[in-house]
């Protein structure tokens, strides 16, 4: 039976629930987490990540657990349902991981440096606001009227220093009679907004696993199939992370699944196992772009070419998608 680490203290109450009845099916079915893996089609290192609250398990994980350990499913998916929603209000929470919130934490705690303090104009940081602390209350005559004069016009002055270095830098910028150079956009503003568990979109999803990335599920469509001997090759396209993947149905070990696009490299794998295969995604200008093809133990082959709106099924033709392709290991 496998000794469980403790789960992160940070967990939502719900997730850690879901987390621990995972870890209570596998208890119960006697499977080592290798085992589970190669029950269900999701690598180990992927069931470490779900049992150890790191990671939360797709809907599609989950249920392949329930039918490894001979568990009713009904109950478990709406526990991921719970889980699910607590994930999604955590991330949006919070822009920090635990990680670093904990460190900051640690760094005050230990006298480091706070929030910078914000800039006013320089009134607030002239001579007038650096004046030492006051003594014993003096008689009010002549001296002290000219010392408040001074705190006062050295104040003033301060200000206008103020005012005229940002206009001198703003005409540094260029004359009037010129073209002044338009300042460029900045990463926050060009930066998408991804939904919740979305880590990836386009060029950064390339070579990465859709589970991992979040791109499956409801953001992920078939947008092209196609019969194969025995097997079924798709196009797997999501919208919001920009990118493409092919998976192989029905398969046996030694078949192969590869995705590709004109003029970039494409990734393969091979099946190691009786189970639904994928590749890494590649990113792709649109469905149509996309074009994946199985070669089969058998020595049978076949393309699907994505497609940009409803229609057929691609029909399984000759040919291998575009690139040279790397092969990877498959889940």
């Amino acid at each position: 039976m496998p000794r469980w680490k403790a789960l992160p203290d940070e967990l939502d109450p719900q997730v850690r629930e879901f987390a621990s009845q995972l870890r209570r099916l596998v208890d119960r079915s006697g499977l080592s987490v290798a085992a589970v893996a190669d029950r269900t089609g999701y690598s180990r290192t992927s069931w470490e990540r779900y049992l150890g609250g790191r990671l939360l398990a797709p809907k599609a994980a989950v249920l392949a657990l329930a039918e490894a350990t001979g568990s009713p499913p009904a109950h478990l998916v709406t526990m991921w349902e719970l889980a699910e929603r607590a994930w999604s209000r955590s991330e949006q929470r919070h822009d920090r991981t635990p990680e670093s919130a904990g460190a900051e934490r640690a760094r005050v705690a230990a006298g480091g440096p706070g929030p910078a303090r914000p800039v006013g104009s320089s009134a607030d940081a002239g001579p007038a606001d650096r004046r030492p602390p006051r003594g014993p209350e003096a008689p009010h005559g002549p001296g002290r009227h000219r010392r408040r004069i001074v705190m006062f016009l050295a104040g003033v002055t301060g200000a206008l220093l103020v005012i005229t270095s940002a206009v001198l830098l703003t005409d540094l910028g260029g004359s009037d009679d010129g073209p002044r150079a338009k300042p460029s956009p900045s990463h926050s503003a060009s930066a998408p907004v991804l939904p919740a568990g979305v880590k990836c979109v386009a060029a950064s999803c390339t070579g990465q696993d859709p589970e991992l990335m979040g791109c499956t599920d409801k953001l992920v469509q078939t947008v092209g199939s196609a019969k194969v001997g025995a097997s079924v090759v798709e196009v797997r396209y999501s919208r919001t992370c920009g990118a493409a993947w092919a998976r192989l149905k029905q398969v046996v070990p030694g078949d192969r699944v590869e995705i590709g696009a004109p003029a970039a490299a494409g990734y393969q794998v091979v099946a190691d196992a009786y189970r639904d295969t994928y590749t890494k995604m590649l990113a792709v200008q649109g469905p149509a772009a996309a074009r994946a093809c199985a070669t089969l133990k058998s020595g049978k082959s076949g393309c699907a070419a994505g497609r940009a709106g409803p229609g057929p099924s691609a029909a399984a033709t000759g040919g291998r998608p575009g690139g040279s392709g790397t092969t990877t290991t498959g889940q």
